[in-house]
């Protein structure tokens, strides 16, 4: 996964796509290109017959630089980055900074891929891409760009409780000094936790909560495992967190009332 921050110091979380995606894209998309030069060419054997060699060539050529090199730049971009190939493929093309491509960077793609993926039968592109670790091609490093995946997996969300033998202990708890950050590595853990060797995540969960018990007390019951005393802490601090926030609705809710009912409810 790519980290972004934009202009406004907001962290994007881009996947770049794999090899295996962006070759099958490529494949899609010079098949796609490649079927409507032959429904041309063939358009112009049938239409052509009058024509002399000098203006049979010339429009040949004319077909070949529209099929391989304008109608890749134009369908990019309309699309913003798409293409038959990368709409099937679950792709799309971005700049470097996470933003949607221009007409330049279509451009120099389009310029560069008629010479290193139709010139060199895919030879120059197959070959950076697997030099670089986002598979980019030689009109990817010339552009600034990158393909990202658009279709990602949603992961089921893991509802996160108190256990049982630990509720009277989290109540009592002094949870409310935990940095930010800290309950975020915690909730982050406990999401991926199911993915995890046990190896790791018997070592990743002690490290974390020797983390939160600088900022908790009392110590918990003992005999508590890493694993349910990170469930009891994070749950029991979104819970007092949701509640704070209801109040607080609440109350604004109340004044928002009585400043409505003044002084129209004398």
């Amino acid at each position: 996964m790519s980290s972004i921050v934009t202009g406004e110091a907001v962290l994007l979380e881009l996947r770049p796509a794999s090899f295996a995606a962006r070759a099958l894209g490529l494949l899609l998309d010079v098949a796609f290109n490649a079927i409507l030069l032959v429904v041309i060419l063939l358009g112009l054997t049938a239409a052509g017959e009058d024509l002399d060699e000098a203006a049979t060539r010339a429009l040949v050529l004319s077909s070949v630089v529209f099929c391989l090199v304008i109608v890749p730049v134009a369908v990019e971009t309309l699309s913003r980055g798409l293409s038959l190939g990368k709409l099937a493929a679950g792709l799309r093309v971005v700049r470097e900074d996470g933003g949607a491509i221009r007409f330049r960077h279509a451009v120099i793609r389009g310029l560069t891929g008629f010479l290193e993926i139709y010139l060199t039968f895919g030879g120059i592109a197959l070959t950076v891409a697997l030099l670089n670790d986002r598979s980019r091609r030689l009109g990817d490093l010339m552009a600034g760009t990158y393909a990202i995946r658009t279709r990602v997996p949603v992961e089921e969300p893991v509802a996160v409780f108190v256990p049982p033998r630990l509720r009277a202990w989290a109540a009592s708890a002094d949870i409310g000094r935990i940095p930010d950050a800290t309950a975020r590595r915690a909730s982050q853990f406990i999401r991926q936790a199911g993915r995890m060797a046990p190896r790791s995540r018997a070592d990743m969960s002690t490290s974390i909560a020797a983390e939160l018990s600088a900022h908790v007390a009392p110590p918990p019951p003992p005999g508590t495992t890493p694993d349910d005393y990170l469930a009891a802490v994070v749950a029991e601090r979104r819970n007092r967190e949701l509640n704070r926030l209801l109040q607080s609705r609440r109350r604004n809710s109340e004044v928002g009332e009585r400043l409505h009912r003044l002084p129209f409810g004398s």
